[in-house]
């Protein structure tokens, strides 16, 4: 059963969506505390979000934001924001589709499906800043073409990827690569990160790798 997470604050237009999608054979959960909504729907990890734009205490735009710079969550923007340009800033954040209010049920319904197939089989796959990384291969795509990385380049990536916003420690990347951090060799660590620099140096991809003196490494994601 897809999990379908619901980020609205109008009671009745709330209460109206989680029925129709329950009784179409969804589960779903609502999101209410939109301060923090972003590391809410991560952590119920769903299948899709329906995203209103206008949100007190922050705005759909950032929600959207926040969650496509941290996973590969398909979001569908639901909103009575009619304008072109509304439409247009969406996508570019990364919404993944746009319908207006007021909406039709079944086009709503349809639009639901469409994207979710499209996620379909996307598990393996892990969104970055204009590209995708497949965790099992490591095979990054990236502007239309694909290039496989070396596996220790390939693991280090995953891990910023999956903890990106945050600062991973040398445990966890001698973890993630080595399979422990009972010794931990910094020499190599390092001789991997700087590869990995270079590669991404070289395909010109938009996010960086940062050292944080004395605390560890973290991905550096340029602001929209």
């Amino acid at each position: 059963m897809k999990h379908i997470v619901i980020v609205e604050d109008e009671a009745l237009v709330r209460e109206e969506l989680s029925s129709t999608l329950s009784n179409n054979g969804y589960r779903v959960s609502v999101v209410e505390d939109f301060g923090d909504a972003s590391n809410v729907i991560l952590d119920l990890c769903p299948d899709l979000v329906l995203l209103d734009l206008n949100l007190p205490q922050v705005s759909g735009y950032q929600i959207c934001r926040d969650l496509k710079n941290k996973s590969s969550i398909p979001v569908l923007i639901l909103t009575s924001q009619d304008q072109l340009k509304d439409e247009l800033h969406a996508l570019e954040l990364g919404a993944d589709e746009f319908i207006t209010k007021p909406y039709r049920t079944e086009r709503l319904l349809m639009r639901i499906s469409n994207v979710l197939k499209r996620f379909e089989g996307r598990g393996n796959l892990i969104e970055g800043p204009g590209f995708l990384l497949d965790r099992n291969t490591y095979t990054l795509y990236i502007d239309g073409n694909s290039c496989i990385l070396p596996k220790n380049q390939g693991k280090l990536l995953e891990v910023l990827l999956e903890k990106r916003g945050s600062v991973v420690t040398k445990e966890d990347l001698c973890g993630a690569v080595w399979g422990t951090t009972e010794f931990i060799d910094e020499n190599a660590l390092q001789v991997n990160l700087t590869r990995l620099k270079k590669t991404m140096s070289g395909l010109q991809m938009k996010c960086h790798i940062v050292s944080v003196r004395g605390v560890g490494t973290t991905l550096q994601v340029p602001e929209e």
